[in-house]
């Protein structure tokens, strides 16, 4: 029995073979195709998975169970994750040396805001007593969660505070605005002030200070542990200079603050216990303000905070512009003295338009 059939198929049946050859090729050819597509597919998918998460890394770097940054988040903390890194943000790893820059103070960073660049950062990570740059906190506090038209009288507790110290020198029973009192704070730089503030805003001290520590956090301030609203000395109470950056930062969002830290003086208008309108004037406490200092030539000093004690040493913050209007910070922690403080400060200064 043959296996193989010798018959001839006819010209009808040889079309419709090569017609089903055909439609066979272009089937194969569709099926490479299409197995061609799905494996670019799944690397292009693979490839911005991974993207992602490196993104997101970068985004979201306050876990805090993992060292960002260099750091070991305080074991102390239980949520897990704070308020992710925004895009306009300069991010600050390892330090960033400049030509010409050898400062002598604890830490140092010069930041762009137009260009979210770090253009110099000396030990940025690194905790150090801030004084009363601490005020930033609390202005920023304030202005988020405070009304400024608010009348708020002195009290006791506001007055418990070293005479010796940096003070607005209430009295009692004094009626500020709230808006007038942070005219106090980060002007002169009162102690008495911010715990006026503090009282009036957060109910008490202690509350007014979870505040703080909530507000560094969210902002992503991980590094800080306030314990007090003004900056007198405790060993408890540290921030770094790339956090002060960040609350500055975050500080300067707000109008009010910016027209108060660009007086070199205020007039408050206030009431007396007794309701004898007065006035008291507050000095700014900034020597480029004071004209003991002078900014190098193309930079304008916009405005900033002080911040003194024993240990922490001499300290400052500043928003600057250059020529162009363009805005920088600068900030330099841990100066031996406040001459020593001005110099570096220049010298930080003299890079914006470098």
């Amino acid at each position: 029995m043959k296996c193989t059939s010798n018959k001839r198929l006819t010209p009808r049946e040889l079309r419709h073979q090569q017609q089903n050859r055909q439609t066979m090729k272009t089937v194969i050819t569709f099926c490479v195709l299409l197995v061609v597509l799905l494996v670019i597919l799944g690397f292009l998918a693979y490839f911005f998975l991974i993207k992602g998460q490196k993104d997101a890394e970068l985004m979201m770097p306050f876990d805090r169970n993992q060292v960002t940054l260099g750091l070991q988040r305080d074991e102390a903390q239980t949520t897990n994750y704070a308020v992710p890194f925004t895009q306009d943000l300069c991010v600050a790893g390892a330090d960033v040396p400049m030509d010409g820059l050898n400062l002598t103070s604890k830490g140092a960073g010069l930041f762009d805001l137009t260009k979210h660049e770090v253009l110099y950062s000396k030990d940025v990570h690194e905790r150090l007593y801030p004084a009363s740059l601490t005020k930033i906190m609390t202005a920023l506090v304030a202005l988020k969660y405070g009304n400024l038209d608010d009348v708020i009288t002195v009290d006791e507790s506001a007055l418990d505070i070293d005479p010796e110290s940096s003070v607005c020198y209430l009295q009692l029973g004094d009626k500020y605005t709230l808006r007038q009192l942070l005219y106090g704070l980060l002007i002169a730089s009162g102690n008495d002030a911010s715990v006026a503030i503090a009282e009036h805003v957060g109910g008490s001290v202690e509350e007014f200070v979870q505040m703080m520590n909530q507000e560094a956090y969210d902002i992503g301030a991980t590094n800080t542990h306030f314990t007090n609203p003004h900056g007198l000395q405790d060993e408890e109470h540290y921030t770094t200079i790339y956090d002060v950056y960040l609350m500055f930062q975050e500080a300067l969002k707000y109008d009010d603050f910016c027209d108060i830290i660009n007086q070199k003086s205020y007039v408050a208008k206030f009431k007396l216990a007794d309701d004898t309108e007065v006035e008291r004037v507050w000095d700014a406490t900034n020597h480029y303000f004071m004209k003991l200092a002078q900014a190098p030539e193309g930079v304008t000093v916009f405005g900033g905070k002080t911040g003194t004690t024993d240990e922490a040493g001499a300290c400052l913050a500043l928003m600057s512009k250059d020529p162009y209007g363009n805005p920088f910070i600068s900030i330099i922690m841990g100066a031996e003295t406040k001459d020593q403080l001005y110099i570096e400060m220049n010298d930080l200064l003299s890079k914006i338009n470098k």
